[in-house]
């Protein structure tokens, strides 16, 4: 059944896949985002656009008011573990105070039976580094920086505001997401940073010893996730990960093979060996996320293998 859908961080990484796919699956999707890290070239043409801040709750109710979407999927925040513990308090104002105005402005239309709001999560970064993985929905967050703290923070406004307003939810803790349109030049993004400095045969630091792993889904299995999420499933969350990890020192690894094998011109300016720094404080050291429950309640599992997700991003880049 088609419907009406709003996707805030739509122009983003993974806001504009997810975009796509809802427009493919036959639904209406508007799009709001500030283009602070998204950009225009990543929206989908067919869905309408409004340029506009989630911290502004002017500007957002009046969009409420003129979409009236039954579903809302949320995916702008500020992401960067780095800049979190920067600047800490305009974290906690974007993933925070911004989606209390989202969930507010949903309220005020009088929404309740058959409405949801869809929300993006962090598995990858709010268990902390828990002792066993992969972790299930079960184990208790563990924030280690401020990111994953609003994050969590999220999560319990988003349940509030739908026991308030009687509207259902699907929180997607997500693992570490790669693909095309992930910037290169950005500060997460570990696949598309290391692959666009290796194809100019520049170094790439990576911070420790290189046996830092993380849980990587391709962006288009997260996509299909958030397609799947808008049936019946309701009041739910789930984690979405291979539930196995990925070494820092073999994404390195990988992305230099399929250069060589796929790239000859760049063959021989590939650097052999990355840099190494120390590691950063407020970093998860391993994580890996158990998505069974995903697989039960929304027939969710990821598809595509990372050899194959590093060789489709490297040619995006």
């Amino acid at each position: 059944m088609k419907k009406k859908i709003i996707v805030t961080g739509g122009a983003g990484f993974i806001g504009s896949h997810v975009v796509d796919a809802y427009i493919k699956a036959g639904h209406n999707v508007a799009v709001i985002d500030n283009l602070s890290t998204g950009f225009r070239k990543n929206l989908n043409p067919e869905a309408k656009f409004y340029k506009a801040d989630i911290n502004d709750s002017k500007t957002i109710d009046e969009i409420f008011v003129k979409e009236k979407p039954e579903i809302v999927n949320h995916h702008a925040a500020l992401a960067s573990v780095m800049e979190s513990i920067r600047d800490p308090a305009e974290t906690f104002r974007t993933n925070v105070l911004g989606t209390v105005n989202l969930l507010s402005s949903l309220g005020k239309r009088g929404c309740g039976k058959n409405k949801k709001f869809i929300f993006a999560s962090t598995g990858g970064a709010i268990y902390g580094s828990p002792k066993k993985i992969p972790v299930d929905e079960k184990a208790t967050p563990y924030p280690l920086s401020p990111y994953a703290l609003s994050k969590l923070l999220g999560e319990e406004t988003i349940k509030f505001y739908c026991r308030s307003f009687g509207f259902d939810y699907l929180v997607l803790r997500y693992p570490n997401v790669y693909g095309p349109r992930q910037n290169p030049k950005g500060e997460a993004g570990v696949v598309a940073i290391f692959g666009g400095m290796m194809k100019h045969g520049i170094k790439p630091i990576i911070f420790g010893d290189g046996s830092k792993s993380r849980d990587y889904v391709y962006v288009e299995d997260i996509a299909r996730a958030n397609v799947l999420g808008i049936g019946r499933v309701k009041n739910e969350m789930l984690n979405l990960g291979w539930g196995k990890t990925v070494t820092d020192q073999k994404i390195f690894d990988t992305i230099k093979k399929e250069i060589a094998s796929s790239m000859a011109s760049a063959e021989k300016r590939t650097p052999s060996m990355p840099r190494y720094a120390p590691y950063r404080k407020g970093e998860v050291y391993q994580i890996s996320l158990n998505s069974k429950r995903a697989k039960k309640i929304i027939g969710w599992q990821p598809k595509t293998k990372f050899e194959d997700g590093v060789r489709k991003t490297l040619h995006s880049i």
